[in-house]
């Protein structure tokens, strides 16, 4: 086994990777900027080295700093994470390169698969239902391709991810500026404006299959997650098993994506996506790397896919078969974000003056920060995954309602509010979602009540939450309204 592995990532992810090595006694290298020099996944590493400043460019991105410090650390592997250098193929053949591990599928694999308009053309050749559309990079008559399409559609950048680089289209008379918009997108976040152009299903489900995949051709996948609580094309909450689906629709979408791996030669844990409606799937795209909401799936099925990761990347056989993995119970999975839902989600850099986790059986906390860190508007906002277990789904959304009432983070304003309204929500409780369901039922969405978040950063100092509270304070009369005398303790 792996004597040591270098973490390229940072937060509750790389925080995530440290807990699996140590469980299998394996020495960790944390990599970190200048900003991160005391974040959590530094001081749970064996090791760690600065490895440049905050700019991702200079330091998380930097092929050169990250295998520099894996060499100088002598380390084995590296372990991606997600985001950053997780699904680039170039790193991950600089990685091979340079005589290391690297622990993820192989380079032309990930390369393969983040083209979205070269791997749908795999998926149709190996019988995997795809969403009607332009099959690979526009050109001719494009307005004629959309047409023959049918509006309304999407454009969407054929690489990358994560909601960047798409545009719904309704009309022939919005898709020229739709597609200059998605393309400068796509070409500032991913280096390739390459536009694909698909039929937009108006009310889908977002549900994907997890994969493992060895050396040896042995692929299982460990059934399906529910992702279709989103803002912005993005995630916020997921769970396991999907309620949208029965047993032969499950059944069904796992078959769909061992053999959507099987073409794409797939090796360690991935993930394919598919849209669902009207008791159809679509192939939507596959994600070459571990997935944020893996947790739900280690807890409804007892397997631990980082373990696994690593197993695969040393060579290990994949021992357990299809037959072997069983869907028990349901999990959920909210993630606790830095930014503000009331403001269109704006990301709420702060410092974290008190953190208080929830606790008992069936409860989960994946977190990347800690007490007295600053939180700042350099990286992702995400703070922490909380993920809770129970033996049926309406059990499961009432313990993650009390977990989320027992998540305290103060200093800085969260989402948890807005998380506990949705588990409160009747047509989520009623399993009656799609991807539009925010857009549906929380486009005004405001807070009740001047969050406790905001109040202890106003009395510690903040100029921005002090204007904030004064904006939410309902009361006339409440001193946080007043614009006499009163001022802040200093």
């Amino acid at each position: 086994m792996f004597k040591k592995i270098l973490i390229a990532n940072r937060g509750e992810i790389a925080c995530r990777i440290i807990k699996a090595c140590q469980e299998m006694k394996i020495k960790t290298v944390a990599i970190y900027s200048d900003i991160d020099s005391e974040s959590p996944h530094v001081m749970m590493a064996d090791e760690s080295v600065e490895i440049g400043p905050a700019n991702p460019s200079e330091s998380y991105l930097n092929f050169d700093k990250v295998i520099g410090a894996a060499k100088e650390t002598n380390s084995d592997a590296i372990h991606p994470g997600y985001g950053f250098l997780s699904e680039n193929g170039e790193f991950a053949k600089f990685v091979a390169d340079s005589g290391l591990i690297f622990i993820g599928p192989d380079p032309d694999t990930i390369r393969l698969m983040g083209d979205k308009a070269e791997s749908k053309k795999m998926m149709i050749d190996a019988g995997v239902p795809t969403i009607p559309g332009s099959d690979g990079e526009l050109s001719g008559n494009i307005d004629a391709i959309a047409r023959g399409i049918g509006y309304p559609l999407m454009v969407k950048a054929a690489a990358g991810g994560g909601g960047k680089g798409m545009r719904v289209v309704s009309s022939p008379d919005d898709l020229e500026s739709a597609l200059e918009a998605a393309k400068n997108e796509a070409r500032n976040s991913f280096g390739n404006d390459t536009i694909i152009l698909e039929k937009f299903l108006e009310n889908p489900r977002h549900i994907e299959v997890q994969i493992l995949g060895d050396n040896f051709g042995n692929i299982i996948h460990l059934y399906e997650r529910e992702c279709s609580i989103q803002r912005r094309h993005q995630k916020i909450i997921e769970e396991s098993p999907s309620p949208a689906i029965n047993n032969k629709i499950r059944k069904m979408m796992g078959d769909a994506a061992i053999k959507a791996a099987r073409v794409a030669n797939y090796k360690n844990a991935g993930t394919v996506e598919f849209l669902y409606q009207n008791g159809e799937f679509y192939f939507l795209e596959m994600n070459t790397r571990l997935q944020v909401e893996h947790g739900v799936t280690e807890m409804v099925c007892g397997i631990d896919i980082v373990k696994w990761q690593i197993k695969i990347a040393y060579g290990m056989n994949l021992t357990l078969s299809q037959k072997d993995v069983k869907q028990r119970g349901h999990s959920i999975e909210c993630r606790i974000y830095a930014e503000d839902p009331s403001r269109n989600f704006l990301p709420t850099p702060g410092i974290v003056h008190k953190m208080i986790l929830p606790e008992g059986p069936g409860v989960r906390n994946d977190v990347g920060i800690s007490e007295g860190q600053e939180v700042t508007s350099a990286y992702d906002p995400l703070l922490a995954k909380l993920v809770v277990w129970d033996s049926d789904r309406n059990s499961a959304i009432d313990r993650m309602d009390n977990a989320l009432s027992n998540f305290v983070i103060l200093g800085l304003i969260t989402n948890q509010p807005f998380l506990r309204d949705i588990m409160q929500n009747k047509s989520f409780q009623k399993c009656s979602f799609s991807t539009g369901f925010i857009d549906e039922h929380y486009a005004t969405w405001s807070y009740r009540e001047i969050p406790t978040e905001l109040m202890v950063a106003a009395l510690l100092g903040s100029k921005s939450s002090s204007q904030e509270v004064q904006k939410l304070a309902r009361d006339p009369y409440s001193p946080w309204s007043s614009k006499g005398g009163w001022r802040q303790g200093t």
